[in-house]
C-alpha cells in the first residue's frame, strides 16, 4: 500500500515507528453538523457534539506539527459546513503539512471546493454510494439534487487533484456494488474505497471478476477485492493477527477535546485515550503497550484491513 495518498502505509513507516517518529496520519473532526442523513451513518455521539473554534483547531494542528505531522484529514460531520475552513486549511499549509485531505459528501458548490483547493487541499475523499440519482436520493437521506451536484464535483476535481470516492455498502445498496464501482471509475477518480458498513460487514461478491483495467487504475479497490476473494472482509481481526495496535503510535483521531485510538474506534463509540494536550503521544504509546486488541470488541470486530496489515508488518520488525 505504497504512495496512495492519505492511506499510504509503507514499509519504511512500519520499520521506523516509535515514540518519536513523525505523526503520519491524523484526522480532525471539525463539526457534528451534516446536511445528509445517510441510512448507515449513526452520526457522532452526543458528548462529541459541537463545532470546534478556529483557535481550538489551530491548537490541535500546532500540537501535531510539533510531532512532525505529515498528513492530515479534516472531517465531521460535513466539514464544508465549518465556517472558517479556508482559513484553517491555509494555516495548516503554512505549517508545512505535506498532504491535506478533506472527507466530504461532495454536495457543496464547486466554487467552494476550488477555493479549498487553492488554500491547500490536495486530497479529496468524496462519498458516492449510488450510481443513479434516484438511489442517490435514497442513500443521502432524500436531499434533492445533491447526487447530481456530487457527481459534477467529483468529475471537475478529479481533473485538478487527487480524488478518491468512498463507497459505503449495506443491505440497501450491496447488490449494486459492481454498478457503483464502474460508474465511479468513469468519473476519472484516482481510487475507489469500498467498505461495508459496520452493521453489514459482508463481502461484496458482486465485485468478483471486475475488469482488470479498473483494478489496475485503483490500487485500494484492487487490494480490497483481493482480500474478499481470500475470504477476508474489510473489518475484523483474524486469530493470527497482531494483538497489539502499533498504528496508534503515529496515527491519531481527535473529536472535540479528546484523542481516540483511530477514527473507526471513535465512530464505534469507543472510549477516548485522553484529552487534547502535549501528553497525547505519551498516552498513546502507553495505550499501545497495555491494550490487547483481541480483548476489545471494537478492535476485534471493526479493525480495518489496512490497519490490521500494517500492525502485522510492524510486529515482524518488532520481533526481528
Amino acid at each position: 500500500m505504497e504512495d496512495i495518498g492519505f492511506y499510504t502505509l509503507s514499509d519504511e513507516r512500519a520499520r521506523n515507528i516509535s515514540a518519536t517518529s513523525p505523526l503520519w496520519r491524523c484526522e480532525l473532526l471539525l463539526t457534528d453538523q451534516c446536511n445528509f442523513k445517510c441510512p448507515y451513518c449513526r452520526g457522532m455521539r452526543p458528548d462529541l457534539y459541537g463545532t470546534l473554534s478556529l483557535e481550538q483547531a489551530k491548537n490541535i494542528v500546532n500540537l501535531w506539527s510539533q510531532n512532525g505531522l505529515k498528513n492530515i484529514r479534516f472531517s465531521g460531520g460535513e466539514p464544508t459546513l465549518y465556517p472558517r475552513l479556508v482559513t484553517l486549511i491555509d494555516y495548516t499549509k503554512s505549517m508545512g503539512v505535506q498532504k491535506i485531505a478533506l472527507s466530504t459528501n461532495g454536495s457543496a458548490g464547486l466554487s467552494q471546493y476550488l477555493e479549498l483547493l487553492d488554500a491547500g487541499i490536495n486530497d479529496f475523499s468524496i462519498s458516492l454510494d449510488a450510481c443513479c440519482a434516484a438511489f442517490g436520493y435514497k442513500m443521502n437521506g432524500k436531499v434533492p439534487y445533491a447526487w447530481e451536484k456530487t457527481v459534477h464535483n467529483i468529475e471537475a476535481l478529479s481533473k485538478k487533484t487527487y480524488v478518491t470516492v468512498g463507497c459505503v455498502f449495506d443491505e440497501n445498496n450491496a447488490d449494486m456494488a459492481r454498478e457503483v464501482v464502474k460508474f465511479a471509475d468513469q468519473l476519472g477518480v484516482a481510487d475507489i474505497r469500498i467498505i461495508s458498513s459496520a452493521q453489514y460487514n459482508k463481502a461484496l461478491r458482486g465485485l468478483y471478476g471486475l475488469d482488470g483495467d479498473i483494478l489496475n487504475r485503483h490500487p485500494i479497490l484492487a487490494y480490497r477485492i483481493k482480500n474478499y476473494v481470500k475470504g477476508i472482509n474489510v473489518r475484523g481481526l483474524g486469530s493470527t493477527d497482531s494483538s497489539r495496535c502499533y498504528l496508534v503510535m503515529d496515527d491519531m483521531a481527535i473529536a472535540k477535546n479528546y484523542h481516540f485510538p483511530c477514527i473507526i474506534y471513535l465512530r464505534e463509540d469507543g472510549k477516548a485515550i485522553g484529552g487534547v494536550g502535549p501528553k497525547m503521544r505519551k498516552e498513546r504509546i502507553s495505550w499501545s503497550i497495555k491494550h490487547n486488541v483481541f480483548d476489545d470488541p471494537i478492535c476485534r470486530k471493526n479493525c480495518l484491513d489496512v490497519c490490521r496489515d500494517f500492525n502485522n508488518r510492524v510486529r515482524i520488525y518488532d520481533q526481528a
